[in-house]
């Protein structure tokens, strides 16, 4: 018999909780469904199958012979089912909670906010995994990822957590009184980069800038990267949200912003998430929320 002869799972499925209870009221609570819709599954059953499954002769039903046939292998069959369900799902569970993002966001927003997740839900072991690079989210692996861009990533779920255009900012004492209107402006200065990334020479080509920079660039982690801007050892472009505080303290100049519509990004795979991965996400929420608000 092929897939296609098979009767309907469903049909299956009342069947044997009927069989198990006994009775179409007690099978019918189990399935959260009326006595009259068990009936019509199990009558649906004996006509796919073209055989008698349910004595009716008597004031209650009784299975007959070959009821009892197709309950004791759907009770071997829903059991192994089970089975394999909890053990994937105590698995699953046992998995720590792994979120990738990049280090400028780890330092900047996630980690000064995480002590009051860990506080909410103890249980639920995480791995961060701090890198630039657009790391691939595959079954088994990375359950979130913290992205930067428009929030189209094919195949994958995205919501906006951080809605923040990139800027360009050097120190003043870099820029030396400097009239900067226009990007070529700044090829002659040393410019810095975040491990992973190439934010530079992306910005510079999206402003139709073909010559290379003169100064050299250094690519080095994002806390370090935050340290070298405010010491004048380059220009940088990063997130207006991370360089905001130093540039209100007129430690860093702000020389040119993106238009808006670009941010940060909860992203993971279509489906239901795992419980620590779904606590995850509802926490960013409502932090996402109370930043709003604030």
């Amino acid at each position: 018999m092929s897939w296609r002869d098979m009767p309907s799972l469903a049909a299956l499925r009342a069947f044997a909780v009927f069989a198990e209870t006994g009775a179409l009221q007690q099978a019918g609570a189990v399935l959260n469904v009326s006595h009259a819709a068990i009936s019509q599954q199990l009558r649906h059953l004996e006509a796919h199958m073209g055989v008698p499954l349910l004595d009716r002769s008597g004031r209650a039903l009784k299975l007959t012979a070959e009821g009892e046939q197709l309950a004791q292998a759907l009770t071997l069959g829903f059991g192994a089912i089970r089975m394999a369900v909890q053990d994937l799902s105590a698995r699953g569970a046992g998995q720590p909670l792994h979120v990738t993002c990049t280090p400028m966001f780890a330092t900047h927003w996630l980690m000064p906010r995480l002590a009051v997740f860990r506080q909410a839900y103890p249980e639920v072991d995480m791995v961060i995994d701090p890198t630039g690079e657009v790391v691939q989210l595959t079954p088994g692996g990375i359950d979130i990822a913290l992205r930067y861009g428009h929030g189209t990533w094919a195949g994958l779920d995205s919501e906006m957590l951080l809605p923040s255009p990139m800027v360009v900012v050097a120190a003043p004492g870099l820029l030396d009184k400097r009239q900067v209107s226009r990007p070529e402006d700044l090829l002659d200065l040393p410019w810095l980069e975040e491990i992973g990334t190439n934010e530079a020479s992306v910005w510079l080509r999206s402003r139709g800038v073909e010559d290379s920079i003169k100064a050299g660039r250094v690519v080095l982690p994002g806390n370090l990267l935050m340290e070298a801007l405010r010491a004048g050892q380059g220009v940088a472009v990063s997130v207006r949200d991370f360089v905001a505080p130093d540039v209100a303290a007129g430690r860093l100049v702000e020389l040119f912003c993106e238009n808006p519509g670009r941010g940060y990004h909860i992203v993971h795979r279509p489906g239901v998430l795992r419980p620590g991965a779904r606590h995850f996400v509802n926490w960013l929420r409502r932090e996402r929320d109370l930043t709003a608000t604030a």
